[in-house]
């Protein structure tokens, strides 16, 4: 009832709330599509997720392990000789791409050759197997880090999203909605009930007037 007593039931108070009713349903739709949409694709993105995260976990697992082994056979002087001075490096893009209004990340990496013996920074003289194959496994695994790192990035960005359309669609639905109902019903009544009196005052008037014209005639003596 508070609400109420705040409009004015004037018809440019009725045409306002009716435009303001039509544009507040419109915005709903539009969000709850908007908000369902954004879920699809979180859901897809959650799926990628768990994916690349088993990949990338198998990966540096195996890579500990051969690690593990390497340091077994060899020294830690040779360990730490091995990879003094690495052939190859890696240089990160940063850019990102827009997903139903959500700026996702999109991460990039070049070498700075192609050769892909150049990961290995070091003779197989001296060095075990277990160390290639340690080295391998992270090289093979770095794109699906890298992947993994865009992917749980984007899925914040868009679960936040999400929450903030959800709010957006709630208030639309649970406040601005009703209460733009609530005021065109108030309005649309009052403008009933100023209807009816104004009415119920011209049939008085009237009834006045054709009581004054007969005592007139009356006194006049046309009857």
């Amino acid at each position: 009832m508070a609400t109420k007593k705040q409009v004015n039931p004037t018809r440019m108070e009725l045409t306002k709330q009716k435009k303001k009713l039509a544009t507040a349903v419109r915005g709903h739709k539009l969000l709850k599509d908007k908000r369902d949409e954004l879920m699809r694709q979180f859901l897809e993105l959650i799926r990628e997720n768990r994916a690349l995260r088993e990949r990338v976990e198998a990966g540096i697992l195996k890579a500990n392990k051969d690690f593990v082994l390497a340091r077994a056979g060899m020294d830690d002087e040779a360990v730490n000789a091995a990879f003094m001075a690495p052939k190859q490096n890696v240089q990160l893009e940063a850019d990102s791409r827009n997903v139903m209004s959500v700026d996702v990340p999109v991460f990039r990496f070049r070498t700075r050759t192609a050769d892909e013996n150049d990961i290995y920074s070091y003779g197989y003289a001296f060095t075990s197997s277990d160390l290639d194959g340690a080295v391998t496994s992270l090289s093979s695994v770095l794109q699906d880090m890298l992947k993994l790192a865009e992917v749980e990035k984007s899925c914040q960005l868009m679960a936040s999203e999400i929450e903030k359309t959800r709010r957006r669609v709630n208030a639309l639905e649970h406040v601005m909605i009703p209460e733009a109902q609530e005021n065109i019903k108030y309005i649309q009544m009052k403008l009933d009930e100023n209807e009816r009196s104004t009415q119920i005052r011209l049939m008085k008037v009237k009834d006045m007037m054709l009581e004054e014209t007969h005592h007139y005639k009356e006194k006049m003596g046309y009857e």
